[in-house]
């Protein structure tokens, strides 16, 4: 048996790993699907700076604009690139497995379960913690995602980010700490207003994982209060029998 046991908290460390785990401490995305405009916003963003290369080919771009509140002309103007697809068509990718794979090394993913798969205080961190590293094909690093495989695609939003460290005495050495990301200035928005952009970003990345999560938690609200209004009716009818046995 303690053999055995001792084998478990071997592997426990791997099993940790493979399941997806982070050793770098999470921003809280905050995130909430029930802003409408928020959901709109990520979804600009994301077919404008992430669907050149990634799917969300299980959602259809006409249920995407029911469920946003985007109207069909709107979408098909503005959020559909492709002349030739149509607005009930799934939201697949122009790009080709073979190209990707000949200018990424691998196809891009699809990103439908993202949200479900990372989560989403994951993905908020990880779009934020892109940096400078001229060793890497593409120029840049990830905090979060080592040796990531993928460009900053929102560079321009951003600016240019660099790691930034900070002399810090430990255990009576002054070693250099990593703090943080700290950009360039020169993006197309402030640090705050690239923290909201990335926000909205993963607000419609959790809505496509699971378009139905409001309805389905609304409904839950619905289906425990029958449970104890049926606990409660059904506690009463057994007193009312059990009072004829005795």
């Amino acid at each position: 048996m303690r053999k055995w046991i001792l084998i478990l908290l071997t592997m426990l460390p791997a099993v940790v790993l493979a399941a997806g785990g982070s050793s770098v401490p999470l921003d809280k995305a905050n995130n909430d699907l029930s802003d409408k405009a928020s959901l709109q916003n990520g979804a600009k963003l994301f077919m404008n700076y992430c669907f050149g290369c990634h799917s969300t080919q299980y959602q259809r771009y006409g249920r995407v604009a029911e469920d946003l509140g985007i109207p069909d002309d709107l979408m098909k103007d503005n959020l559909i690139f492709d002349q030739n697809a149509k607005i009930g068509d799934l939201m697949t990718s122009a790009i080709s497995e073979d190209s990707a794979k000949k200018w990424f090394g691998n196809p891009a993913p699809d990103l439908t379960m993202v949200a479900r798969v990372r989560g989403t205080d994951w993905i908020y961190t990880y779009l934020r913690t892109f940096y400078v590293d001229p060793a890497r094909p593409f120029g840049v690093n990830n905090v979060v995602f080592p040796s990531v495989g993928m460009p900053h695609v929102l560079e321009e939003l951003q600016g240019t980010p660099h790691k930034v460290y900070e002399e810090r005495l430990i255990d009576g050495e002054m070693v250099k700490e990593y703090v943080g990301i700290k950009t360039d200035g020169r993006g197309e928005m402030s640090a705050t207003e690239y923290d909201l952009a990335v926000r909205d970003l993963v607000n419609f990345l959790e809505y496509a994982a699971e378009p139905m999560k409001l309805e389905r938690q609304r409904l839950g609200y619905w289906v425990m209060g029958f449970l104890v209004i049926f606990f409660i009716v059904t506690l009463l009818l057994k007193k009312e029998y059990w009072r004829d046995v005795h």
